[in-house]
């Protein structure tokens, strides 16, 4: 008892005999400093007094797919701090390779009574994965917001950059360079957002799209490249700045230059996109704008009680750097 006392004391920046006042229910406590400590308890994943469960936490979930890719610590920036000026607590929640999956993630989070939980890059997005940990969720009637597409069944509102346009501003921009022979780098085969792309592409070009697919790794992209650079491609259109790493990686490895002999767009405008070599031309995600658009819903939903299922798209940015060029003839 003592042990958690101090830790909770810790946590919530109070004194041991005020998380005591809090604990047993007694008078003196502020109603801020009663809400730090009951908040500090939840994180740290002790049970409330039994008098005391019946309140639910401001706590909410932010559950990422990994933090190694720049654009999710962006996003993650923007949510907690809009998160932490409307008076919740973000929990956030990162996946690893090997490490705690989505699905036990959002039983911890319930666990924890959790007001409401965004996703980022979830298995939401990927139709051929178990969505049965979201159901959970709606059975709960737990407020839910996802951030880019995701398979429809689910109902959840959802904050996402149209992809057509992405793919619209990227293929006009290498088509002006005067490249025809135009490929892409996307997800796998069942990820929403790259189907979509792929779908714009080929609307956009009026012909099947040389594609190729690739997990979201830049070893996965050099080799998904290399095959499209090997059928002569000199534009690559890629579904991350990740991927776009990868691609251009696979052009020096063949002895081709970035842009002189090939271009390539990402997607995102990651961190640090202006330092690669050369600075990578791509398309930006609104990350700040979705970041808080996802809060704002998340937040009439709990406080509001308000229902949404609606998608609001936001329009991205293409952004020219160096590692694109036009054509060598």
């Amino acid at each position: 008892m003592t042990k958690r006392l101090a830790e909770v004391a810790k946590k919530a920046g109070v004194s041991e005999a005020t998380v005591s006042r809090v604990l047993n229910g007694r008078s003196g406590v502020s109603e801020a400093t009663r809400t730090s400590v009951l908040t500090a308890l939840d994180v740290l994943g002790y049970e409330r007094p039994t008098k005391l469960r019946g309140e639910r936490a401001r706590l909410v979930g932010l559950v990422l797919p990994e933090l190694q890719n720049p654009i999710f610590p962006a996003l993650a920036e923007v949510v907690t701090s809009s998160l932490a000026q409307r008076g919740f607590t973000p929990a956030l929640c990162a996946r690893t390779i090997g490490g705690v999956p989505e699905s036990d993630y959002v039983e911890m989070l319930l666990d924890h009574q959790v007001s409401g939980v965004i996703f980022a890059g979830g298995s939401y997005a990927l139709a051929d994965a178990s969505h049965e940990h979201y159901l959970r969720l709606t059975e709960r009637g737990l407020p839910v917001v996802l951030v880019n597409a995701g398979v429809d069944e689910l109902g959840f509102p959802r904050v996402s950059t149209d992809d057509a346009v992405a793919v619209e501003q990227a293929y006009g921009h290498l088509r002006s360079l005067g490249h025809d022979r135009i490929g892409m780098v996307l997800g796998p085969e069942g990820h929403i957002p790259s189907r979509r792309k792929l779908l714009a592409m080929i609307q956009a070009a009026d012909t099947e799209a040389e594609v190729e697919r690739s997990s979201f790794s830049m070893e996965g992209a050099r080799v998904a490249a290399t095959k499209l650079l090997e059928r002569g491609v000199t534009g690559i259109i890629c579904a991350s700045d990740v991927l776009a790493l990868g691609a251009i990686r696979a052009a020096r490895r063949l002895g081709k230059a970035v842009p002189a002999d090939v271009s390539v767009v990402g997607f995102d405008d990651s961190a640090f996109m202006t330092c690669t070599d050369p600075p990578l031309t791509t398309v930006r995600q609104p990350i700040e704008t979705m970041g808080q658009a996802a809060v704002d819903l998340l937040v009439s939903q709990i406080d509001e009680a308000r229902e949404f299922s609606d998608e609001l798209l936001f329009e991205p940015e293409l952004v020219v750097r160096g590692s694109t060029a036009p054509v060598r003839r």
